[in-house]
């Protein structure tokens, strides 16, 4: 699909590509080779077309290249959206299989209408559009966080919840994503072969701008993460002091009686107590004191 950038995106014929700019160009990557010459765009570099790998801008001789890579918000770990772009003063062509990059075209040519049109406010809404949302899947992450303080606070954990991994991955992988679209965004704004109207320049510094603050708020949901790690692991070392506490005290209580059975079961012949008849609830008296005695103490002592 070809368009020319006006007050909204209008489709146009390829042929009207050298007529219309500033122009968008969404192709397949088996298109590229087809309609490269039409560009006229001096590319000295590769263009990986294939499956770029990350988010990140080449400037070449007369032109810019480079490619996106954009975690999808429902499977930020498993699921990424891969199309590369090139782009000079007259436009941008996008060249992307999945289908991604076209669905934020339409949704730009169907939500957006510009008072001053320009090739550099189409490329502002276009990044706007993969951050889109961002904020509220973010303050998701942080209600998700919340749930898992509150459920370690009122009835503590065995062990780490899956889940919190799994939130820990998501938030290193789109912190990583916001630091390349920073470097994105710089890129553009440093506008190294004056494509760009100097006035405008302003709308790749405001994206950069809010990318930073979503990182930001990334870095501090990442921290939040170690932090319930650390009460988790806090708690379950205090529930296993508990235990150790108590057997230990089990076994303090139970040592004297041991003593008692040990030395009364050596079966020696001249034993004054075992022919004295009251012997036997002696010994229990004296054993049940030894129990209550080592009670109070441990009481006294907060042990128990």
């Amino acid at each position: 699909m070809f368009y020319h950038i006006g007050e909204t995106l209008s489709p146009i014929p390829p042929e009207r590509l050298k007529d219309a700019p500033p122009y968008v160009a969404v192709l397949r990557a088996d298109q590229w080779p087809l309609y490269r010459d039409r560009f006229d765009m001096v590319i000295d570099m590769d263009l990986d077309t294939a499956s770029p790998r990350e988010t990140k801008a080449v400037v070449n001789a007369d032109s810019l290249t480079g490619s996106f890579s954009v975690p999808d918000r429902s499977r930020v770990t498993d699921l990424r959206h891969c199309f590369s772009f090139a782009l000079d003063e007259k436009g941008v062509v996008w060249i992307d299989d999945t289908g991604y990059a076209q669905s934020l075209v339409d949704s730009i040519q169907r939500t957006k209408k510009w008072r001053l049109p320009s090739l550099e406010r189409f490329l502002y809404d276009f990044l706007e559009k993969i951050i889109e949302g961002d904020l509220s899947l973010l303050e998701a992450y942080e209600h998700r966080l919340n749930a898992i303080e509150d459920a370690v606070l009122k009835s503590g954990m065995d062990d780490l919840p899956p889940e919190l991994n799994d939130i820990r991955g998501d938030l290193l992988d789109l912190r990583v994503h916001y630091e390349q679209l920073i470097d994105l965004g710089q890129e553009l704004e440093e506008n190294e072969n004056g494509f760009f109207d100097p006035d405008n320049l302003r709308y790749f510094r405001l994206f950069t701008e809010r990318v930073m603050r979503l990182k930001d708020m990334v870095t501090s949901l990442r921290d939040y993460t170690i932090q319930l790690r650390d009460l988790i692991h806090t708690r379950l070392e205090a529930r296993q002091n508990k235990i150790m506490t108590l057997l230990t005290v089990i076994t303090s209580i139970f040592m004297p009686l041991s003593l008692i059975a040990g030395w009364y079961g050596m079966n020696f012949t001249h034993m004054p107590e075992l022919s004295w008849p009251g012997s036997y609830p002696v010994v229990i008296l004296v054993s049940i004191a030894i129990v209550v005695v080592c009670l109070i103490w441990f009481k006294r002592k907060k042990w128990l």
